[in-house]
Order: C-alpha cells, then structure tokens, then sequence
C-alpha cells in the first residue's frame, strides 16, 4: 500500500511515524512545498516549542478550540495531552509544564522537537520529499492521482492520501482540490493576531505588561482573560490573542475595525472596582492619587488611566469625589480603546477557515464523499488559541487518521 501525506508540518510528520509503527509495509512518502519540513515547529512558542497545554485551566472545550469542538473532544479522546506528553517522553524529550499549564521541553528548544521527529521518520522508513509542491489531487480507480507543480515530475497514483499542509490563507490556495467534489472550504482568515490601536497616550506605554487583564470586543459576548502587553502598534499578549481567536470572523468582517473593552483589574464588575478603590481611599486617605494604586498596575500606567478619568495627579485620596471614584472604576473595568487594524503575530500565525467539517467523518477524519482521502490539522476548519492547543490538535487529528488507515488493514 502507498501512501502519500501533503505537508510535512506537525501533522504530516507525526502522522507519518504512526502509520509507519502501524503498518510497517507500507510506502508511506511525505511532501512539502517548502525547502525544510518542521518550519513552524521550529519558531512556535518562540522557539522553545509550546507542544501542549495541561489542559487543567480549560473549564470547557470551546475554550481552547473556537472552532472544532466536537472533533476535538473525539480527538482527544483517542490521543489526550498526556499520551502527547507519554510519547515525546518515550522518544527521550523532557518536558515541563509551566504554571499557565503551557507544556515544552525541558531544553526549551524547539529544534529537540524537529530533530526527534525527523530522527523517528529516518528510523521507519518514511521517504521524505522537500521543494515538492501538489498542484492537484484527482480521484482515480482504488486511489488517487497526485500531480506536481514541477513540470518535470510525472503524476504518481497512491492508495491513501492524507492531507495536512496547515492552514491555507487565501481560497486560492485550496485550487488543489478542484476535482474533489462535495468539498466545501469555509472561507480562511488569520486567527492569533494582535491589536493595532492609534493612541499615543497608550503606545507611549510600551513595553508594560498587565496581568491579568479581561479583554473583550464591545458590544459582544467575545473576551478574554491573561497577561496583557502594550506594544509600540497596539496591544498583544496572552488575552489578545486569544480575544483575537474567538473574534477572528467577527473582525474580519468588520474590516478589523471594532472598540476594544479592557479591564485592567479583571475585576467581575464594577462593584468590585469600586470597592477597590473605596478600600484604597480609606487606607491611602492622605497620600496623593498618583503615588497610590492597585499592585497589578505600574505607575506609568496608572498614570495613563488616572488621566483618562480626568483625576488631578495632585489630589490626595481623601480629597476624590464618589463621581470621581465612579469615573475611575469606569476606566479600570471598562476602558475603551478603537482597534484599527491587526497586527502579525509571525511566529505563531494560524488560520481560521479551511475544509468544512460537514464534509468528513469526524470519527475516522476521512472525507465521506472520497474514501481513502483523510484531513488533519489546520487545514481543517479546526483551530484553537495560544497555548499548545493548535499543536495539540494536529499530534491528536495525526493519531486518529493513522488509526483510521490501519483498521481497515488490520
């Protein structure tokens, strides 16, 4: 039996090992368009590879997956964090698991995670191709005819094709499938960006780090929770990226144009911050504003939100009105800022959109009007926040295909 898997990303390669250790007589060859397999691999988590996440922060699923809920929950079922965790382990990776439950190695390098990986497709036998880009995967008799963008590389037929060349991020990329019927692509839009905010008095702040903060798109029920990072162009961190995850579609089709809501003190609501601040006047009563604020808050940027609520730096605590005091826990629970625009988060850029999930087995990941034809990984309409979740996603989707296939030759 041949085999042929489109992408040697995370997906690709892990689901190569599988059906390797599965079924062992199998020609099982991998091709990338790119000149090195593993490229993002290599730079997620900024280079020290994020692969996983504990999960232990996760109350519910669609937390950590916007879309693909369901598939995950199936997925995870057959090969969970911990059997992730089991493996590399098994393969001599180290790992650790931070306090936000984010999963690496312990040599925080992310090319321990690469060369383990290339090192087991060696071993088995996988045969690797690079500069190797499909242009076309056509049904045939018992297989498929796969096609090359090379003029000089003739069409190969295969039994089993597994597709899992990462997101694609643009509907022109998805060409390659024009002669599969019955696939339909949910349009592809960046996911994990930052927020690009025109305000000096903001930008000015660079560099400062809240954490933790809630952030949220106005006048939806979009947010998010974690450290926030104030950036020459805007905003990043942890709650941004996630925010921007849960709200890929939503500014993508308000032209990335939208009010950001921060609360700085993730406080539940604004009785809360308002007995903050009330606790604060009675203990600070005779020292000034400025000099006087809540620990998560640097004094440069109390100073900002001070302003923002139109409070003299000059007065004492005991000398602010309870409107001056509703006026600041406005700002601190709910300040508002207009995003104008995205920025790239290059390292970790991921994809919301792909392959429709009507058009699979979710069970099996296989396509249901073309049998023999599997999906995993971002290529899917399937992607999950920061964190280790997208890894996660493709090593649990890697599994189940690989499973899939060798059943049915068990």
């Amino acid at each position: 039996m041949k085999i042929c898997i489109v992408g040697a990303g995370a997906a690709g390669c892990f689901c190569s090992v599988l059906l390797k250790r599965k079924l062992p007589e199998a020609v099982v060859e991998v091709f990338e368009a790119g000149k090195q397999p593993l490229a993002k691999v290599a730079v997620t988590g900024g280079g020290r590879c994020n692969l996983t996440n504990s999960f232990r922060q996760i109350r519910h699923l669609k937390q950590a997956y916007p879309r693909g809920e369901q598939l995950m929950k199936r997925a995870l079922r057959n090969w969970s964090q911990e059997d992730t965790m089991d493996w590399f382990e098994g393969e001599g990776v180290r790992l650790v698991t931070q306090e936000d439950e984010c999963v690496f190695p312990v040599s925080q390098d992310a090319m321990q995670i690469v060369g383990t990986l290339l090192q087991c497709m060696r071993k088995e036998g996988v045969v690797l191709h690079t500069s190797h880009r499909i242009n076309d995967i056509a049904p045939e008799q018992d297989g498929y005819s796969i096609s090359f963008a090379d003029e000089n590389s003739k069409p190969q037929h295969f039994d089993k094709v597994v597709c899992t060349m990462g997101g694609l991020p643009t509907m022109e990329r998805f060409a390659l499938f024009r002669h599969l019927t019955g696939l339909t692509i949910a349009k592809p839009v960046p996911s994990l960006f930052t927020f690009c905010i025109k305000d000096n008095s903001l930008t000015s702040l660079m560099g400062c780090v809240v954490e933790p903060v809630t952030a949220s798109i106005a006048g939806t029920k979009m947010r998010a929770e974690g450290a926030l990072l104030v950036t020459h162009w805007g905003v990043s961190g942890p709650a941004i990226l996630r925010l921007s995850s849960y709200a890929a579609r939503y500014l993508a089709e308000h032209n990335y144009q939208a009010q950001l809501c921060i609360n700085w003190i993730n406080a539940s609501n604004e009785q809360n911050g308002l007995a903050l601040l009330l606790d604060l006047q009675q203990e600070s009563a005779r020292r000034q504003v400025a000099n006087e604020y809540p620990r998560q808050l640097s004094a440069k940027l109390w100073q900002h939100l001070l302003s923002r609520a139109h409070i003299d730096l000059q007065k004492r605590w005991n000398e602010l009105s309870r409107r001056d005091l509703n006026r600041l826990c406005a700002v601190l629970t709910a300040d508002v800022y207009q995003i104008e625009g995205k920025g790239q988060y290059k390292e970790e850029f991921v994809t919301c959109g792909g392959i429709d999930l009507a058009c699979i087995n979710i069970s099996t990941l296989e396509a249901r009007q073309h049998p023999g034809l599997y999906f995993a990984g971002e290529l899917l309409d399937v992607d999950g926040i920061t964190g280790g979740f997208n890894l996660q996603a493709a090593w649990s989707m890697s599994a189940v295909v690989a499973d899939s296939i060798a059943k049915k030759y068990a």
